[in-house]
């Protein structure tokens, strides 16, 4: 059996992914350089929305599946975070205003009109491995968060350079999110590496994070195809 890896090794291992990441995707590319249409803007928006809606249900999943009340409690406040302690509050208001700001109406963001089938094929893939593998499988996947921060922040200057139609306000919640994921990406890492101490869980974390990677890559393949019909 292999030696486990030391934590400096995991961490770097996982950091490593950083390539898959799905800022590198092409449409991205297009859309951080000025060259994305307003109906590829309202098309990633729409389907985003559906990753979005899912997003407390797939961290409720973990708090499900983990026996450790901290980490649970920890936990709970990523739920609080997108569903709002109310209606049309927190990060599902803040996407709902978003899509106001890129011309959509919220009734076409609600019914899911806009969403396709690859959106939708790849965030129930993801939400299904997060409700059926172990916690810390799922909360090594959710480690993409440390690398969107900066491609938050990228997006927020590129949409201010390059698409002044987009209302300011659709921005909100990029701009609280990128600080509140960047705490988030500093606990969770900190906590996989913790309990990840076999090299079995080790690789099994690696494989889970180049999962979700590609779960966020198989989204835009399907919109950005989708634009080029």
């Amino acid at each position: 059996m292999e030696q486990p890896l030391t934590p400096a090794e995991f961490t770097a291992a996982l950091r490593g992914l950083r390539h898959r990441y799905w800022d590198r995707h092409p449409f991205h590319v297009r859309v951080h350089a000025g060259e994305a249409s307003p109906e590829d803007i309202r098309r990633w928006v729409a389907n985003r929305w559906y990753y979005q809606r899912c997003l407390a249900q797939k961290n409720a999943a973990i708090i499900a599946n983990c026996p450790d009340p901290e980490i649970r409690r920890r936990w709970l406040e990523r739920i609080s975070f997108h569903d709002g302690h109310s209606g049309g509050e927190g990060g599902l208001g803040d996407w709902l205003a978003l899509g106001a700001a890129v011309g959509l109406d919220e009734t076409e963001l609600l019914d899911e009109r806009h969403v396709l089938r690859g959106t939708r094929f790849a965030v129930d893939g993801y939400l299904t491995f997060c409700r059926t593998r172990p916690w810390w499988e799922s909360a090594a996947a959710a480690l993409t968060e440390l690398f969107s921060p900066e491609h938050m922040s990228d997006r927020i200057h590129a949409w201010r350079e390059h698409y002044d139609w987009i209302k300011p306000d659709g921005m909100a919640y990029f701009e609280k999110r990128i600080p509140q994921v960047r705490e988030d990406a500093s606990y969770t890492l900190g906590l996989v590496v913790r309990h990840c101490v076999t090299r079995e869980q080790q690789e099994t974390a690696i494989a889970a994070l180049a999962f979700k990677c590609d779960v966020l890559g198989a989204m835009l393949d399907a919109i950005d195809y989708a634009g080029q019909r």
